[in-house]
């Protein structure tokens, strides 16, 4: 039987209290999550959550960065195609470190800071690659449309979206994305 290294242990402790705290912040949100309940969950020890990330709020900002939807590139066609495929991951699966921050930045100002951020970047990065004075805007409107969509099914379960199935969805929303990436009515 191979010995597992104390380096390796304190990973796997630290990848076990990572996944735990992203699991806690997404079904409680920040305020309602303690670090005892984090621990619990991890089969670990305050104290241990402690040393590794010194504070609720590192832990918090490890677990609830919003994933970059991968490189972004190509013509119009493939953006709005790339754009509705990332909206389909995100209803197939439920983003648990996203959820996590969407919950807590409308209690926690440090974490709608970090979403405001994500997404301002992301929106810059597409309306470069659109055409049209008001890209920009049309880059913002599908971030509304995406992070609205991914709200409405995973937290609030609003009915016809917590029930259908992502390619449903994608197929009603897709059209609207590649209206809103071209810029043609």
């Amino acid at each position: 039987m191979q010995q597992t290294s104390r380096a390796a242990q304190r990973e796997q402790t630290k990848a076990r209290i990572l996944a735990a705290a992203r699991q806690l912040f997404g079904e409680h949100g920040y305020d309602r999550t303690t670090i005892r309940s984090i621990a619990a969950a991890a089969g670990s020890d305050p104290g241990l959550v402690m040393r590794y990330f010194e504070s609720k709020e590192n832990l918090f900002a490890q677990v609830a960065t919003i994933p970059a939807d991968g490189p972004i590139e190509g013509d119009t066609d493939r953006i709005a195609e790339l754009l509705t495929a990332a909206l389909g991951s995100k209803l197939a699966d439920e983003p648990a470190a996203g959820l996590a921050a969407l919950r807590a930045m409308f209690s926690h100002p440090e974490a709608a800071k970090e979403v405001r951020t994500a997404m301002i970047g992301q929106q810059r990065q597409i309306a470069a690659l659109m055409p049209g004075e008001d890209a920009v805007l049309r880059a913002g409107v599908i971030g509304a449309l995406t992070i609205g969509t991914v709200i409405a099914r995973h937290l609030l379960q609003l009915d016809g979206l917590a029930d259908a199935s992502p390619d449903e969805i994608t197929q009603l929303v897709g059209p609207l994305i590649d209206t809103l990436v071209t810029g043609t009515a």
